[in-house]
């Protein structure tokens, strides 16, 4: 699972049927700073983000099938949580 930034929305007519209704959005990894962190990967939306939105992200194909409930979802990354805030102990 990884931190990351809602940075765009990403627009298909023909999608997977696994896909329809569901929102594509481009997602910026960051560290527990904000700090931009690697490229942007794309994800599925599966609980309503917006832009700059910080969410959480799982990465893995079963684990980003799994959170969208939906078995064999051709899928590499889900948007599973959005962020309220980060307190860090340093």
């Amino acid at each position: 699972m990884i931190l990351g930034r809602v940075v765009g929305n990403v627009v298909a007519t023909q999608k997977h049927d696994k896909f329809s209704g569901r929102k594509l959005l481009l997602v910026q990894p960051i560290n527990l700073d904000g700090e931009d962190e690697g490229n942007e990967i794309l994800a599925v939306d599966s609980v309503g983000a917006g832009a700059e939105e910080t969410v959480l992200v799982v990465i893995e194909g079963r684990s980003a099938s799994q959170a969208m409930r939906l078995s064999q979802a051709p899928a590499n990354a889900a948007i599973i949580g959005i962020v309220d805030h980060i307190d860090i102990d340093r």
